[in-house]
């Protein structure tokens, strides 16, 4: 069973920068997908970036593209949300999430209220402030 355990996040003022990171273990095929969804106050969750390694696939909502990079260190099994020139409007709670098998990280991390997702983190929160 995916196991997921992400640390990070806080506050931050506009403009600022914040790493998160997600343990990931229990994967039982070698094709998954990983990556980051967020949730914020009366929305629904929003798929921001995903990510499949052995396919070299990434995907990224048009409102983070830019400016959030995620990353995998498959030696760790650990991946990374990088958050670069945030903004107020990307205060949420912030999930790491994974699905398998999967390919291409476009549809499970696009689907609206991140449907395609199988297993979830324990959720971070992500203030900026103006």
């Amino acid at each position: 069973r995916v196991q997921l355990v992400e640390s990070g996040g806080g506050s931050v003022q506009a403009g600022g920068s914040l790493r998160l990171s997600c343990a990931a273990s229990g994967f039982a095929y070698t094709t998954y997908c990983v990556g980051w969804v967020r949730q914020a106050p009366g929305k629904e969750r929003e798929g921001v970036a995903g990510r499949n390694n052995l396919a070299d696939s990434t995907f990224y909502a048009d409102s983070v593209k830019g400016r959030f990079t995620i990353s995998l260190d498959d030696a760790n099994n650990t991946f990374y949300l990088s958050m670069n020139n945030l903004k107020p409007d990307d205060t949420a709670i912030y999930y790491c999430a994974a699905v398998e098998p999967c390919w291409s990280p476009n549809f499970p991390f696009s689907r609206p209220g991140g449907a395609g997702l199988g297993y979830w983190g324990q959720g971070t929160q992500v203030t900026v402030s103006s």
